[in-house]
């Protein structure tokens, strides 16, 4: 297969117009949830650790919070596009350093998310198949999904949506399933009710606690506007997509932990959740379906957390893409595949990132649930919420200097609305750290200081850039307009 740096009919080092419609874009954006991971294997925490009953309701409160900061991000979408998403949007809203720094920041949170989803994808299929007489380290399972990965990566991008949206329409129909299930055979031992969405439960002691863990189910969304060059009409389908991924991920995620507490009992949920987190929807599904329903869900498991991965190595190639055209890091990062319009080599960098870290963690013997997912999705969690942040401010200062003929409501006071929510969401999830994370290391905790860190040194970098390269310096973040 021979591989170019330029397309035909299309300009060279510019990945593939017109690859991906609407619903490929929400798939990629939901796939990266993984609907099924973060309702089977989040909410239990959030149900025990939380503010029970009321984990539903905190679902619908931080599905407004990204609503309302979907505004203010649509509609930057109309004046910045391109692989770079959030690192194009700071760059040009507070300025270039700012820019660097969060692209950094962004990487090292997908590359934890990463990190922490082959981990997990390891362990899951380990337990799968160990009963047929499979007693492979959990490692040769992550390394193998590396490859494959990679290999599905390098595809056309529409390639991967495909196997995206088949994933993810498995494990929403099995969730579905379990739900109406529920529903129709009338609740458990306290019927059915609305007492999850009832103020005084969701506001109740624990709230902050349960939106540690529900916030994070919330991250890859951004993956809208990253995908904005190889959309087909971005200008409309961005937009579209942001709110249709986000609504969806909101109610099918409300809805599934609200019928999972009708099923337990609102007043029983919590110690149902603490007295088996593994087991808190493992055991419904058995007893609302049937045994089948538990294997289907451990296979689903298994595909959702490929589909996850998948999503975040296709993020994660186009911010390494994006800093490769842009010459901040080495420009071969910036090639496109010549038959495919992917950004292969990037992927093939990634990958090889991610191969090694999690072979550090081999080497030194981590534990892959308790460590290497657990502290790595901890990390995730902090690095999205404060570019996010980021954003927001990006967005309020960009619309007080471009002209436009948008509303206030969109222009400031609904990205100040979603920056004061998100700084709330970022010291809930700081002060909650060692809940997270499942450890007390000094290592964790040190976590926020970190991603401060490497803003920083991103930021520090492009001043840096500014005074020995200023012709490179000056094109940041124009490279996408």
């Amino acid at each position: 297969m021979s591989v170019e740096t330029s397309m035909p009919n299309q300009p060279s080092g510019r990945l593939q117009k017109n690859s991906i419609g609407l619903l490929h874009i929400v798939f990629f954006v939901v796939a990266a949830a993984a609907p099924l991971t973060a309702v089977v294997g989040a909410s239990p925490a959030a149900f025990a650790f939380g503010n029970g009953a009321g984990v539903p309701g905190a679902f619908v409160l931080s599905g407004l919070l990204y609503l309302i900061f979907s505004v203010g991000f649509t509609a930057m979408s109309r004046y910045v596009g391109g692989a770079g998403a959030f690192y194009t949007y700071i760059a040009q809203g507070i300025g270039k350093p700012a820019g660097v720094g969060g692209a950094m920041m962004a990487i090292v949170t997908y590359s934890a998310v990463q990190i922490a989803i082959y981990a997990l994808f390891g362990v899951f299929v380990g337990g799968a198949l160990a009963p047929l007489g499979m007693t492979l380290p959990w490692w040769v399972y992550s390394f193998a999904a590396i490859v494959i990965v990679t290999l599905c990566g390098q595809r056309n991008i529409a390639f991967s949506g495909h196997i995206l949206g088949v994933c993810m329409i498995a494990e929403i129909a099995i969730l579905l399933l379990l739900d109406i299930g529920i529903v129709f055979s009338g609740g458990g031992p306290e019927g059915m009710g609305l007492t999850s969405f009832a103020p005084a439960t969701v506001l109740g002691p624990g709230l902050g606690v349960a939106l540690v863990f529900v916030i994070g189910s919330f991250i890859g969304f951004e993956a809208t506007a990253i995908f904005a060059e190889e959309a087909e009409t971005p200008e409309k389908t961005i937009p579209r997509a942001t709110y249709v991924a986000v609504l969806l991920i909101t109610v099918f995620y409300a809805f599934s932990t609200w019928a999972i507490v009708q099923y337990y009992g609102p007043s029983k949920v919590s110690g149902a959740a603490q007295a088996g987190l593994d087991t808190f929807f493992f055991n419904a599904a058995g007893a609302v379906l049937g045994n089948w329903s538990v294997q289907v869900m451990n296979i689903l498991l298994i595909t959702s957390l490929f589909a996850c991965v998948l999503s975040f190595h296709n993020t994660i190639n186009r911010y390494f893409f994006a800093l490769g055209r842009e010459g901040i890091v080495l420009q071969v990062l910036g090639t496109v595949h010549a038959k495919h319009g992917s950004p292969y080599i990037a992927g093939l960098v990634q990958s090889a990132i991610a191969a090694v870290i999690l072979a550090g963690f081999v080497i030194g013997e981590q534990d892959p649930y308790a460590v290497v997912f657990s502290w790595m999705a901890a990390l995730a969690t902090i690095g999205i919420l404060a570019v996010q942040v980021l954003v927001c401010v990006a967005i309020i200062l960009f619309f007080r200097k471009a002209k436009s003929d948008l509303s206030l409501w969109k222009t400031l006071i609904a990205p100040a609305i979603s920056l004061l929510g998100l700084l709330g969401a970022l010291g809930l999830v700081s002060a909650n750290l060692s809940l997270l994370s499942g450890s007390e290391s000094l290592i964790v905790a040190s976590f926020p200081y970190l991603i401060a860190l490497v803003g920083l040194l991103g930021a520090a970098f492009a001043v840096w850039l500014k005074s020995s390269r200023p012709t490179l310096y000056a094109s940041l973040g124009k490279v996408f307009e």
